[in-house]
């Protein structure tokens, strides 16, 4: 019986900018920050002039002068992340994609023909160097929460394994914020109550927990804190919901911009859907303030849809309910998501019956689009508007 593993967190370092620094040998060993008007990924060596992600290019030159700011090539991108999950894929059948740059992996039954888990995430390290030309982290665990933990812990270009019989303590000495789904607010709730590490929250009580957080928060953080994970790596897994968004600097916005952004993203997320043939019940607007507080405002409609229009309706109607905040705190970054999914199997008809099918508009111009590409058709309001960057995406 091995003492390692079986789950593997795959992490490539500072993607963007280590394709940048691979594809142009000028660039290693110095700060790099690709982007425009806002940063979109940091090398290290930015980072360690505090040069951060969703930070305006402006500030990230004034903290790190010697910084090279690149344009970014999402092409690239896409096809190094393609080449990474082929050596994934390579390694083990059971491969759970996170993000185009990120995986957990199951190791679980390749004792016999590959060796233990640190033996297999070397090996799956010295492949991505040599095959992608990228350097990748790798965290070995027994559950995924604690593999990712190890990951983190271990960037840049590191393996971390966290024997069975060492989890604890590797876990209780870390801050609170290595746990899944600590952030700022809940950060500051506990520290206020004197709990700064992993093993203050599993000392105390998850009754204590759960008043201070909530049934969910709290009994969440007490099994985290003891690690309780059981969810298994499930291979192709559906997205439970999709997203978008869009980085806006630190200069003032009105509300028409913001109207236009909205809609730009609506009709990228709706295109989205229906091509993965899903539909959705929730639409949620996500927002960044000035002062780097967020807040998050949802509907649920009252039936599935993948129709843009539907959608559209109801982020604008969340988007005016939280023109107040935006106009007080001002606003660098507007999200959407949709979530709630489901497969789009024939659904009942509603009344009234109209001449024109459901989804007509859309239809056609998914097919405009799918043959002249995605601006071939736009509506006036966007019109000579750039969109930023379309971000590479897993499989939806």
């Amino acid at each position: 019986m091995t003492n390692e593993g079986p789950i593997l967190h795959a992490d490539l370092d500072a993607f963007y900018a280590s394709v940048e620094q691979r594809d142009d040998a000028s660039l290693r060993g110095r700060p790099v920050v690709v982007g425009g008007g806002v940063v979109l990924a940091a090398s290290y060596e930015a980072k360690a002039r505090g040069v951060r992600t969703a930070m305006g290019c402006a500030q990230a030159l004034r903290l790190c002068p010697s910084a090279v700011v690149v344009p970014p090539r999402m092409s690239a991108y896409s096809a190094a992340s393609k080449a990474v999950f082929a050596v994934f894929e390579d390694t083990t059948p059971l491969v759970e994609g996170l993000s185009i740059d990120e995986a957990f992996l199951d190791v679980g039954g390749l004792a016999r023909i590959a060796g233990t888990p640190s033996r297999i995430a070397a090996g799956l390290r010295r492949a991505v160097a040599e095959r992608v030309g990228l350097p990748i982290t790798v965290g070995v665990a027994r559950t995924k929460f604690l593999a990712k933990v190890a990951s983190g812990v271990a960037k840049p270009d590191g393996l971390l394994v966290v024997p069975h019989d060492e989890e604890l303590e590797f876990l209780h000495p870390l801050p609170v914020e290595r746990l899944w789904g600590v952030g700022t607010v809940t950060a500051g709730k506990l520290r206020a109550k004197g709990i700064r590490t992993v093993g203050q929250v599993a000392e105390r009580g998850e009754a204590e927990l759960v008043a201070l957080l909530g049934r969910a928060g709290g009994r969440h953080l007490f099994a985290l804190a003891h690690n309780r994970d059981p969810r298994p790596v499930v291979a192709g897994r559906r997205r439970r919901s999709m997203g978008a968004q869009r980085a806006l600097g630190r200069r003032p916005r009105s509300p028409t911009e913001l109207d236009e952004i909205v809609a730009a993203l609506a009709d990228r997320l709706a295109r989205r859907l229906r091509a993965a043939h899903r539909v959705c019940r929730t639409v949620v607007l996500r927002l960044r303030f000035a002062d780097f507080s967020r807040a998050t405002r949802s509907r649920t409609v009252s039936h599935p849809t993948a129709h843009t229009e539907d959608i559209l309706a109801t982020a604008r109607a969340l988007l005016a309910a939280a023109m107040p905040d935006i106009r007080e705190h001002g606003i660098t970054l507007i999200g959407l998501a949709l979530s709630n999914l489901d497969d789009d199997t024939p659904l009942q008809l509603e009344l009234p019956f109209d001449d024109q099918p459901p989804g007509a508009l859309d239809a056609a111009l998914d097919e405009v689009r799918d043959r002249y590409g995605s601006k071939a058709v736009t509506r006036a309001m966007l019109l000579g508007r750039d969109d930023g960057p379309t971000v590479p995406l897993l499989p939806d």
